[in-house]
């Protein structure tokens, strides 16, 4: 099932999409479950937000697709490449990304798949690691690509406000084996990659990470990207399409 988190008369409210509407919930279901008001409400009626916004963090994995690694021009990593990027950083779709230009001349797109943890998971072994998974939804990781190389480590490039979009709603159950992800810069494709040729699978991506720290439920961690990463500008839209999932589309403008 497709969830969705929306604001409707200024309120802030999670629902089940189901032929067109929204099946209004009865709270936060990361944390309340799937209890339905009785309510429905038209799609059109509604803003869509960030489906979840981490109480905790970003969990992110760089170089995790063959073609990526090759052109980011390294080896594809023996253990997968981890980083954070801060919550602050989660923007929903239709939302505006900000480019940093007073520090930055180059911003990236990074269209990727983003797992929601549903449950507290620490040490947890790959055999049992969906057992931890709330569901999917689509990420761009956006990145200063200029600070990357600079600064020799990521956490400013990554880092900046708006520089985690991310919906535009959590599929609860995706076939990862066939899911594909493209991204599209004012409508011309950019990217596109199948979630098949990550080098770390999912589960696996699970257990290295809950074992150096604790996931907690909202938390998301971002899988990689595909080969075709590169710039956008003020004035464009980049869209990120999952397919199973949906697109998540924002706007961009410069500081």
């Amino acid at each position: 099932m497709k969830i969705a988190r929306f604001s409707h008369q200024e309120t802030l409210r999670y629902g089940i999409i189901d032929d067109g509407e929204l099946v209004v919930l009865e709270g936060d279901p990361l944390f309340a479950g799937f209890d339905t008001t009785g309510e429905r409400i038209p799609l059109t009626e509604v803003t869509l937000l960030a489906p979840v916004i981490p109480r905790s963090k970003v969990v992110c994995i760089g170089k995790n697709y063959h073609d990526h690694a090759a052109e980011m021009g390294g080896e594809a990593p023996a253990e997968p490449l981890m980083f954070l990027k801060p919550n602050t950083s989660v923007i929903g779709p239709d939302d505006v990304i900000v480019r940093p230009t007073a520090v930055s001349s180059r911003t990236d797109y990074e269209g990727e798949v983003a797992v929601v943890i549903g449950r507290i998971a620490k040490n947890v072994p790959a055999e049992r690691s969906l057992d931890y998974v709330f569901g999917y939804t689509v990420a761009n990781d956006v990145t200063a690509r200029d600070l990357q190389s600079r600064d020799g480590q990521w956490t400013r490039a990554k880092g900046f406000d708006t520089f985690c979009p991310v919906g535009p709603v959590i599929e609860t159950d995706l076939d990862t084996d066939a899911a594909v992800i493209t991204t599209r810069v004012n409508g011309e494709v950019r990217q596109n990659g199948p979630m098949s040729d990550m080098i770390h699978s999912v589960p696996d991506l699970i257990a290295y990470a809950s074992a150096v720290f604790t996931l907690l439920p909202g938390d998301l961690i971002l899988t990689g990207t595909p080969a075709g990463i590169g710039p956008f500008e003020a004035g464009d839209t980049v869209e990120v399409e999952v397919s199973g999932i949906g697109v998540l589309r924002n706007t961009v403008r410069d500081a």
